[in-house]
């Protein structure tokens, strides 16, 4: 049987949208190579880094004497340490890097991607060292566990050269022959800038005369480019999914049964004002539902409020196997919208039919696959951290 004139350009058509696909991903999986070229270089060695000797304040009236690397100096009592060779921080960094970032996220209950225990990253993070003269205990470094500089700050210490780096808080036991700050370079309010940069070389530059400790760096100017080519590389990378849930008449949703209908679903309303789905065996949120304007839910305020309408959201970067949490988002998005009784519509207020949901699900692989081969594993707490706002 002859093919019509209408089947042949429907062939050629399909061909030619294939081989553009095609064409498409190997030009940006090229792409994406080159920003991790650039971006995740692995960090210098020690011998290569600029070591500075620790210098003492001022004593006994001597202005001469200040501190190597700092640009202002202060003093106030920091918590004293306990045990065998402790010693009582007088270091409070300075006032013009504080902000209101707190120095540490709540610890996260998925394994680290490069082991089972949380380390620095040196990828996505700048990380300063400190040799003291002798074991300190974090007492020692109190005011710097503290400081705030705009990007989130991890401290780790460790026994020795050969031990692992243990996580430090304001209560970790023990003494530690080396200390590492680590200050992340990019999340989703940008790159860390060359003044946030500067101010952390600031505050290890007036902690380590007070231990006293050499420290290392790598060049400020190289940190705050590789920061930038991070925030580029993560833009790029960045995806959310939203399925958004309205009535075709118009009319609002009772606030009471959607919260109801929410909870039947397996959504728990969080703090941050949005209903959770929770994956029970890690603890890790897979999608969340949200109202259709932004505005945060509390229970007094669906007791007594109509919605217009609700969005599904799916966190590329920040679940694991996105495309099997996508295809859970969808079915608990059509489960809600027969309930609630309304139609599961795009951004444009047209219907999403199932061809436009598998076109989505098809981004969301090409995304996924995407962030795993720029070293960031969807749903890894690398990925939480460059994703997080």
């Amino acid at each position: 049987m002859r093919m019509s004139n209408l089947q042949l350009t429907l062939i050629v058509a399909g061909v030619l949208l294939v081989i553009g696909v095609l064409i498409f991903n190997a030009w940006q999986e090229r792409r994406i190579r080159r920003r991790i070229d650039a971006a995740f270089r692995p960090a210098p060695p020690a011998a290569d880094a600029s070591r500075v000797e620790p210098t003492l304040r001022p004593v006994d009236g001597d202005a001469n004497a200040v501190p190597r690397n700092a640009a202002t100096a202060s003093s106030l009592d920091g918590a004293p340490a306990g045990g065998k060779g402790a010693m009582e921080s007088t270091f409070e960094p300075p006032m013009d890097v504080l902000a209101s970032v707190p120095v540490d996220a709540p610890p996260t209950t998925i394994a680290d991607v490069r082991g089972t225990g949380v380390q620095p990253d040196p990828d996505i993070e700048c990380i300063m060292t400190l040799q003291p003269e002798q074991p300190v205990a974090v007492g020692a470094i109190a005011a710097g566990l503290h400081a705030r500089l705009g990007k989130p700050l991890r401290w780790f210490g460790r026994r020795d050269g050969t031990a692992a780096w243990q996580r430090l808080t304001g209560d970790t036991p023990g003494e530690f022959s080396e200390v590492a700050a680590c200050l992340l370079l990019a999340d989703r309010n940008g790159a860390a800038s060359r003044a946030q940069i500067e101010g952390f070389h600031r505050v290890i530059g007036e902690l380590a005369p007070h231990l006293p400790a050499a420290w290392s760096a790598a060049p400020l100017d190289e940190e705050a480019a590789r920061a930038e080519e991070l925030d580029r590389l993560c833009a790029e990378l960045d995806m959310q999914i939203g399925l958004t849930i309205q009535k075709a008449d118009g009319t609002t949703i009772p606030g009471t049964k959607l919260r109801g209908v929410a909870e039947a679903a397996g959504f728990r309303l969080a703090p941050s004002g949005r209903f959770e789905c929770v994956q029970e065996e890690t603890g890790a949120v897979l999608y969340t539902l949200q109202g259709a304007r932004g505005e945060p839910f509390t229970i007094d305020s669906l007791r007594i409020a109509n919605v217009q309408g609700v969005v599904l959201v799916l966190d590329v970067p920040r679940v694991a196997d996105p495309p099997r949490a996508f295809d859970q988002l969808k079915l608990a998005a059509k489960r809600m919208a027969q309930t609630l009784g309304g139609d599961l519509v795009d951004d444009n207020q047209r219907p999403l039919t199932d061809n436009a949901l598998a076109a989505i699900r098809a981004q969301v692989v090409s995304a996924s696959e995407l962030l795993a081969r720029a070293q960031i594993e969807p749903g890894s707490p690398r990925a939480h951290k460059l994703f997080a706002a």
